[in-house]
């Protein structure tokens, strides 16, 4: 599939139709593929278009920084047509970092909105109606002794969060209220970057360094007698 411009696309999403999505950096567009035709879906206006991830109820939640880099936000879209605007807190300060760097982003299954901010270095949860829950910037730990720069993001069945801490060579868990539950650090991850998890909660991890994905169980199982 040839894209709109070469280089500048920044992520991929399927709609509920089994659509391709995709935003564009460069023509400051979300585009989809339907039937191998590729439609402008949102076309902004001095924002650009970073990551993208389709939430349970069909919207598309849109990760943006604005052209200067001096904004960023998410808006959630019902199609082509805004719905809602995440930008700041309930004291007007800013959610996220106001700069171009990732903003990795998923639907938990409480629909809570969650963010990787790479370069605020944490991870940004708010509820469905945009209400800041919990900021988490990462767990105290001898071992992992490299700033926390969060740089992928994905929930499980039972709302747990997972995020990539590339720098430190492993995945944390934290359940749906922000708490730290443990590290996934015995898989030999040089530097995890994307993640996502499947429908049996299976863990699936781009190794940035390395070029490969993994395949990862880590829950523990339950013992019944």
């Amino acid at each position: 599939m040839k894209t709109q411009s070469w280089d500048w696309r920044n992520d991929i999403a399927v709609d509920c139709d089994g659509d391709l999505l995709y935003s564009d950096w460069f023509t400051m567009t979300v585009y989809k593929v339907k039937n191998g035709q590729t439609e402008e879906l949102i076309r902004l206006q001095g924002w650009v278009p970073s990551k993208l991830c389709v939430t349970s109820t069909g919207d598309l939640l849109v990760n943006m920084c604005r052209s200067d880099y001096t904004q960023s936000k998410v808006v959630r879209y019902s199609g082509s047509t805004e719905k809602q605007t995440v930008e700041f807190d309930d004291e007007g300060k800013p959610l996220y970092s106001r700069n171009s760097t990732i903003k990795y982003i998923t639907e938990n299954r409480n629909r809570d909105i969650c963010v990787a901010d790479y370069g605020a270095g944490a991870v940004v949860v708010v509820n469905q109606g945009g209400k800041l829950r919990w900021r988490y910037i990462g767990h105290p730990s001898a071992t992992k002794n490299k700033p926390f720069i969060p740089c992928g993001i994905t929930t499980d069945s039972q709302s747990r969060v997972l995020t990539a801490d590339g720098d430190n060579h492993c995945i944390h868990i934290l359940d749906q209220d922000g708490q730290f539950l443990r590290y996934i650090d015995n898989c030999d991850l040089k530097f995890p970057l994307g993640l996502c998890v499947d429908n049996n909660d299976n863990l699936f991890v781009c190794d940035f360094f390395i070029g490969n994905v993994k395949k990862i169980k880590y829950l523990k199982k339950t013992l019944h007698f």
